[in-house]
């Protein structure tokens, strides 16, 4: 208690109680493991060997000994009071061999963490040493050093006009440069990154050559015909100089989401056409007409999405897409951007690529074009986008929506002849080390190889051959046999062997059921036989040829008007009867509407037993009540009867129209005929009216509608 400031108090000598059976073996266990474990700690305290095995000799008595480990041990002064009241020297011993496991525990923890320290600051002090001896060798051998490459860049990147979106991204990747190893993986990834954000042209544009008159001119140096591509082309250059020179009346305002209200809009045109018209080559001379820089990415066969929206950053080798990858190619941002065979798109289970396309060709939303790898929007709204294709059923309804078909149709003989002369003779003769002087190859030379050897809507065969005679010429020349060749129609066969073509030509006599069609197919126009033959049988219709379901339809139809009307033919004449149509070239497969009227005249003509005229050719579509529908690929048609030496031509009254693209030489030399339904179609076609149409007066005057 406290007295006069201070304590007092009665003080007991404590005594220990020791453990009631000194020699049981659990007590003489627990005195074995304190003085083993107390040795390893003063072993790993660093305290030397000998002086442990002295301070274990020393102190025998287990109580003792307990109380001096315990002054060694590293533990707070709360326990080390536990200790000390601890009277029981069993529990002393328990509660000090304790603290030593702690301690050891402690000192092995320290000594892994010590190690693990090491053995990583060793690691890097040894990269630090071989990127500075690396660093000695680069400048040793006199390349650039990385940092100077790194600032490069990032001036670059600044200097570049970004929209605020691509400048935050840009800012982003900068910091985790600097953040990151320069050597490591993931700085090579923002590196190549950053790079390919640099070559974009983000605002780099080429100036227009908006010279109405000088376009016209380059695309009429470059091509021959084409006439409705050139006017477009044209036509787009004329707006766009109106526009820019203030002449054209103002526009309201604008609404943002609509493509028809900003003027740097780009277009985007789709050539549709057979091989070889000039579609791809017509690009490249549009760039030309207009100053703009060309590009022309091929889509054939391509079945990955990422093909045009590019892999995302994530992946290992991630690269733009090919739209971007163009766009770096031109090096502006209003470039003639070519998507050669878009039709032949695929569909993997890696994605749609045409579903892709649909936002890089809709006007309304290809300003904000996000590439999958680059990762902000880029403007494409500016770029003239031309796509071609051969068969618009290759390309899925939303992505043709989106763009302005221009048909290119074939070439007609007269045109290629036209083509041959003022581009592919002088392009071969100089490729095959010719001149002028020393080969000349006469139009009707030309003509024959467009003729005998050459099946096809473009030119490209046609090239072919061409360079074929040149070759030959050219050997001889380089013999010494000849010094200078000219090539005349008899000459074509002994060059280059026989005729290839066999196209079909008309009839020599008019016959019995077998009526003259027309067909066409992406190589041209040309004529086809439908032959009818009536045999006794069990009243079946027997079709060959490899016909189409729309074919076999037809001529179902045919048969049951033919059986309505029942024009001139007997009625004995269906019973137990087969009916067998075939159609020559079995091996071509067939299809289509336009066959219609062809086998319709046929049948009635084997039926009637009126033969069909050989010199008339014909198309269109029939009903069952006998009228004359419309069809398409007229031109071609009608220039592939022409070849075969057909003069007269049945179509349907509607599609006189499409006659107006032929020319006036052309026209000048054929017969046409407009037609509404069957009965009119009969009367010309067949050598004599049907009796209905007789007898009724009914009698249908070709001159009413002739043409031509």
């Amino acid at each position: 208690a406290p007295v006069d400031g201070h304590l007092e108090a009665v003080v007991v000598q404590a005594h220990d109680l020791p453990p009631a059976e000194p020699n049981d073996l659990a007590f003489l266990a627990l005195n074995k493991e304190l003085r083993e474990r107390a040795a390893e700690l003063g072993q790993k305290s660093g305290l030397p060997d000998d002086v442990v095995q002295q301070v274990l000799e020393g102190v025998t008595e287990p109580s003792k000994f307990a109380d001096l480990v315990a002054g060694y041990v590293d533990v707070p002064p709360a326990e080390r009071q536990i200790l000390l009241e601890t009277l029981s020297v069993e529990e002393r011993m328990r509660r000090v061999l304790v603290q030593v496991q702690r301690q050891l525990a402690m000192l092995d923890a320290q000594e892994e963490i010590k190690s693990k320290v090491q053995e990583e600051l060793g690691e890097r002090q040894r990269e630090m040493l071989l990127r500075e001896q690396l660093k000695q060798i680069r400048k040793e051998l006199g390349e650039d050093d990385e940092e100077s490459d790194i600032e490069e860049l990032r001036s670059r990147l600044e200097k570049l006009d970004l929209p605020e979106e691509a400048r935050k991204e840009v800012d982003r990747q900068l910091e985790r440069l600097d953040r990151t190893s320069r050597d490591s993986m993931e700085a090579q990834v923002i590196r190549t990154y950053l790079e390919t954000v640099a070559e974009l042209p983000w605002n780099v544009r080429s100036e227009d050559r908006l010279d109405v008159e000088r376009a016209a001119r380059v695309l009429n140096e470059d091509h021959y015909g084409l006439q409705k591509v050139k006017d477009r082309v044209v036509e787009f250059l004329a707006v766009r100089q109106l526009r820019q020179s203030g002449q054209a009346a103002p526009v309201p305002e604008a609404d943002p989401g609509n493509a028809d209200d900003r003027g740097s809009r780009g277009s985007i045109l789709l050539f549709a056409g057979p091989p070889g018209v000039g579609k791809t080559s017509i690009a490249r001379s549009i760039a030309r007409a207009m100053g703009r820089k060309y590009v022309r990415i091929s889509l054939g066969g391509a079945r990955d999405e990422a093909d045009i929206r590019g892999h995302r950053r994530t992946y290992v080798g991630a690269m733009p897409g090919r739209i971007i990858e163009g766009m770096k190619r031109a090096g502006t941002k209003n470039p003639v951007f070519l998507l050669d065979e878009v039709d032949k798109l695929g569909v993997s289970f890696q994605g749609d690529p045409a579903a892709a396309l649909l936002e890089v060709l809709d006007p309304a939303q290809n300003d904000s074009f996000t590439d999958h790898y680059l990762g902000v929007p880029f403007d494409l709204s500016e770029v003239l986008f031309i796509a071609t294709a051969n068969f618009l059923q290759g390309i899925p309804g939303p992505l043709l929506d989106r763009m302005e078909g221009v048909e290119f149709t074939g070439y007609t003989e007269q045109e290629k002849l036209a083509i041959a002369r003022q581009y592919l003779i002088p392009r071969q003769l100089t490729e095959a080390g010719l001149g002028p002087e020393r080969l000349t190859l006469s139009d009707e030379a030309a003509m024959v190889l467009i003729s005998g050897y050459t099946r096809e809507a473009g030119v490209r065969q046609l090239e072919r051959e061409i360079g074929k005679v040149a070759r030959k010429i050219a050997r001889r020349i380089a013999a010494k046999e000849v010094e200078a060749a000219i090539v005349g129609p008899d000459d074509i066969p002994k060059l280059i062997g026989r005729p290839t073509v066999h196209p079909e030509h008309a009839a020599r006599e008019d016959q019995v059921g077998i009526a003259t069609g027309m067909f066409y197919t992406p190589v041209g126009g040309d004529i086809m036989f439908v032959e009818v033959s009536i045999m006794p049988g069990k009243n079946e219709l027997v079709l060959t040829g490899q016909l189409g379901d729309v074919m076999k339809e037809s001529a179902r139809a045919a048969l049951t008007y033919a059986k309505s009307h029942a024009l001139g033919i007997a009625p004995e004449r269906f019973q137990d009867r087969d009916i067998h149509i075939h159609v020559p070239a079995g091996a071509t497969p067939k299809e289509g509407p336009s066959a219609g009227v062809t086998m319709a005249t046929a049948l009635v003509s084997a039926l009637s037993g009126i033969p069909a005229r050989h010199d008339v050719a014909m198309t269109g579509e029939i009903t069952l009540s006998g009228r004359v529908l419309p069809i398409g690929g007229v031109k071609e048609k009608v220039l592939g009867a022409v070849r075969a030496g057909i003069t007269t031509i049945v179509l349907p009254k509607e599609n006189l129209a499409d006659l107006d693209e032929l020319s006036e030489a052309e026209s000048a030399r054929l017969t046409v005929h407009g037609v509404e339904s069957l009965s009119q179609v009969l009367d010309i076609a067949l050598t004599r009216p049907p009796e209905p149409a007789r007898r009724t007066g009914k009698k249908y005057n070709p001159e009413d509608e002739l043409v031509g």
